[in-house]
């Protein structure tokens, strides 16, 4: 049995570490509702909610069984991934389990997930694959019937994974969504955490690619099956198959400097990088033309990619103040 497969008292040795920022309380429990069977011990790391929230979400955990951390303010999503990582190996984990707030497993899903992992180790023992970096299910957006949100390798970068009808198939993965993806402990130990300084948006991708430059692979799991909701909205774009997601200002400064970031980091390769920069151009377009408050979001974009052809990382209010005390 593998060493996150179960002890010998019945334990998975998976800790989740749920994040959440101003959720949805009453989405948010039927989420640890469903986690807390599955899993050996179940973290809820918020990450600056009002107070009125984190006490509603204290209590969603109290019910099942799991702890709350309120981290009191808004460091982003890669600390409070961090913050619960830190809080599971303390504890004993030997894999976490990474989770949103806006998601919502399957009863069987960490099961399968800890059987692809077995079967992923065995692959790679018998040479027939890579060190497992990490697996995750095959996540769906209900919003956009069909639309898995699996990603694999392609000339220009990552596009939608072909998956296969056979159940407990690995399909290799460019990266996996941070939702829903089981990372054993040493594997943490070895690509390192979760990258703060992007505070939020292509956390799990730099991730993802860090650890298969370390030379691990990322697998998602078919029959491990996740409902998750990104964006805050989806919009129907004439002429496209699927609807496109829709995200606040705030976050189209987040993707825009992020994206530029990625382009500098080292980790992709020549045609990659332009097949993002063509990317962050449309997505730019996109949203200056077509989605409003367009001149807020004009004057974000335009921040963000400023911000990362500077290098610049951290939170938005924290730039925003770093640029008035430069002036």
């Amino acid at each position: 049995m593998v060493e996150t497969g179960g002890g010998a008292d019945g334990s998975t040795g998976v800790v989740a570490v749920v994040v959440t920022f101003r959720p949805e309380v009453g989405l948010t429990s039927a989420l640890l509702a469903a986690l807390a069977p599955q899993v050996d011990r179940l973290v809820v790391v918020d990450d600056g909610s009002p107070a009125a929230t984190v006490s509603a979400l204290r209590a969603a955990a109290d019910a099942c069984g799991a702890t709350l951390l309120a981290t009191g303010s808004n460091n982003g999503i890669a600390a409070a991934q961090n913050a619960g990582v830190a809080w599971a190996r303390e504890h004993g984990a030997r894999a976490v389990l990474l989770s949103d707030q806006d998601s919502l497993p399957a009863p069987d899903m960490v099961a399968r997930l800890l059987g692809g992992l077995a079967d992923a180790r065995e692959r790679a023992a018998a040479g027939r694959g890579k060190p497992v970096a990490a697996v995750g299910p095959v996540t769906m957006d209900e919003r956009n019937t069909g639309a898995a949100l699996l990603f694999s390798d392609h000339r220009w970068g990552p596009r939608r994974a072909t998956v296969p009808d056979a159940d407990g198939a690995l399909v290799e993965a460019t990266f996996l969504i941070a939702s829903g993806c089981l990372v054993p402990i040493e594997v943490l130990d070895h690509v390192g955490p979760m990258n703060e300084g992007w505070f939020i948006d292509h956390i799990d991708l730099e991730w993802g690619l860090r650890a298969r430059a370390a030379g691990y692979g990322l697998y998602g799991v078919v029959g491990a099956a996740l409902a998750h909701s990104l964006g805050d909205r989806t919009q129907r774009i004439p002429g496209r198959e699927r609807d496109v997601h829709i995200h606040s200002p705030a976050r189209n400064y987040y993707m825009a400097r992020n994206t530029v970031l990625l382009i500098r980091s080292g980790l992709l390769s020549a045609w990659w990088r332009w097949g993002y920069a063509a990317w962050i151009t449309k997505y730019a377009v996109f949203y200056v033309l077509a989605v409003p408050p367009r001149a807020r979001r004009a004057r974000l974009l335009a921040r963000g990619l400023w911000h990362g052809v500077r290098g610049r990382g951290g939170r938005l209010a924290d730039t925003a103040r770093a640029r008035s005390g430069a002036a």
